[in-house]
């Protein structure tokens, strides 16, 4: 090799590297973090287990209906972090950009909940619609009208922990969520069982439980604001009455498409577990058992696809391509290498991972432990897809490209992989193989249509370094 190709060489892998580094340290926190929050609603139907049968199917229904409201809520305020990604790229008037994008976050925090409140207190009646059990209905209510209250104080840790975020600084977020974790399990554990003189409230209790946990995660994220001097010098809650409605409408613009990318994920999978429903309990408990491995798995790609997202929004927002294809790169490479080791172990060690649910010895079990293998066959297709479609959306929000990924999302979710799950569970006799079929395909699609996208994107950069200039938008 000569001099002149090692000098070549050499700095781009070094960049490479530099990149690969940047972005683990960026997204580990937040896949613990991920994990936290994840455990805190598990906890809640762990404990409400332990309290009775109906307690814990109440409390499953009622926290499935809340999840799917959440999300949609957390995609509109998600928009921030591409938004303050880009406008700290950029540097020009990054405190006053930052600042504004936060505050007009957390109003569409407050006038999003005020919408879902008003629908959530109606929630029996959403509920009777699903299942057509009053008992049950009315129990999962009763979870509800605690619950609800704790959307609001997520949606604004949620502003704050993107805010972290985008300088790169996301381990606060980590403890404040692992700290919250705990309480969370205290305090429900407290209501719900009646402990340290306090009357035991059941389903009401554990909703109580998780809104005190939630509250505690966006105050713990304002005391860490208001005390670091790097953060405190953004003034972040200084003049919050102040409109800014440009910018909310741009947030608006973002965050609607962001929103509808993760309800339809997030509800083919819900649906795919009440027509589980359809069969017998044996696939009703295989899938829960194969659908959350697959989701605590899903974790890595959606830390990696946040993490990607603050750093191609930081790479656009100073103007540099080769950064920006780096950043996706690398985020991409690290998502599909996880997801494939993941891959791997549910095919070749199903019965280590079904054995955290139930043991695999019982003779009782063998059942639902021969099904829920077959589902981890599934669920192993699936996560090379599911790791790439969760990263490459990543990406292409660090370039304010939400609206057509938007679309491919209902087009592969809904018209292609319920389609197909439909037909092939019921048409075709299927059962829950036909289900599970069907989510792969759906995954597999989405995962395609993005990732052209992103290929789309950088190749027409490239081609026309103006029309990478206009992705910079000022908020």
């Amino acid at each position: 090799m000569s001099v002149l190709e090692a000098g070549v060489t050499l700095p781009q892998q070094n960049s490479w590297l530099s990149e690969i580094r940047a972005t683990i340290r960026l997204a580990w926190p937040m896949v613990l973090t991920n994990l936290a929050q994840t455990a805190m609603t598990a906890t809640d139907v762990m404990l409400l287990g332990r309290l009775s049968p109906e307690a814990l199917a109440a409390g499953t229904l009622g926290h499935n209906l809340y999840f799917l409201f959440t999300i949609a809520g957390m995609g509109l305020v998600l928009a921030s972090s591409p938004m303050m990604a880009q406008a700290i790229g950029r540097k020009l008037h990054m405190v006053r950009d930052v600042r504004r994008t936060v505050r007009q976050a957390l109003w569409l925090a407050v006038m999003t909940c005020a919408v879902m409140w008003t629908i959530l207190w109606h929630a029996e009646d959403l509920l009777l619609l699903i299942t057509a059990n009053e008992r049950l209905s009315a129990d999962a209510a009763e979870y509800m009208l605690t619950l609800q209250w704790a959307m609001l104080p997520f949606f604004c840790y949620i502003v704050l922990r993107s805010f972290l975020a985008a300088l790169e600084r996301p381990g606060w977020a980590m403890l404040i969520a692992f700290l919250a974790v705990s309480f969370n399990a205290l305090a429900a554990w407290t209501l719900i069982f009646g402990r340290f003189g306090f009357p035991a409230l059941g389903l009401f209790g554990a909703g109580i439980a998780t809104t005190l946990s939630c509250t505690l995660l966006f105050l713990g994220l304002v005391a860490v604001i208001l005390c670091d001097r790097q953060f405190r010098r953004f003034h972040l809650f200084g003049n919050f009455w102040r409109s800014d409605w440009p910018r909310l409408k741009s947030m608006l613009k973002l965050g609607l498409p962001i929103s509808g990318i993760m309800t339809f994920e997030v509800s083919i999978f819900n649906i795919a577990a009440m027509l589980m429903g359809r069969f017998d309990t044996v696939t009703v408990a295989a899938h829960s058992i194969a659908i959350s491995i697959a989701s605590i798995s899903f974790m890595f790609p959606m830390g990696l696809g946040q993490a990607v997202t603050v750093r191609v929004g930081r790479s656009a927002g100073r103007g540099d391509l080769d950064g920006v294809t780096r950043a996706g790169w690398a985020a991409f490479v690290l998502s599909i290498s996880f997801m494939a080791f993941m891959a791997l172990l549910m095919l070749f060690a199903p019965r280590l991972l079904i054995g955290v649910y139930l043991d695999v010895s019982a003779p009782e079990n063998q059942p639902v432990v021969a099904l829920a293998t077959t589902f981890l066959v599934f669920a192993a297709i699936f996560q090379i897809a599911d790791g790439a479609q969760a990263v490459t959306s990543g990406m292409l929000r660090g370039l304010h490209d939400t609206t057509l990924p938007m679309i491919y999302a209902g087009i592969g979710y809904w018209l292609i992989g319920m389609t197909a799950s439909l037909v092939l569970g019921f048409g075709f006799g299927l059962g829950g193989a036909g289900i599970w079929t069907g989510l792969c395909i759906g995954l597999v699609v989405v995962a395609l249509l993005l990732f052209h996208r992103w290929l789309d994107r950088l190749k027409h950069f490239r081609e026309n370094e103006m029309a990478f200039q206009a992705i910079l938008v000022r908020d």
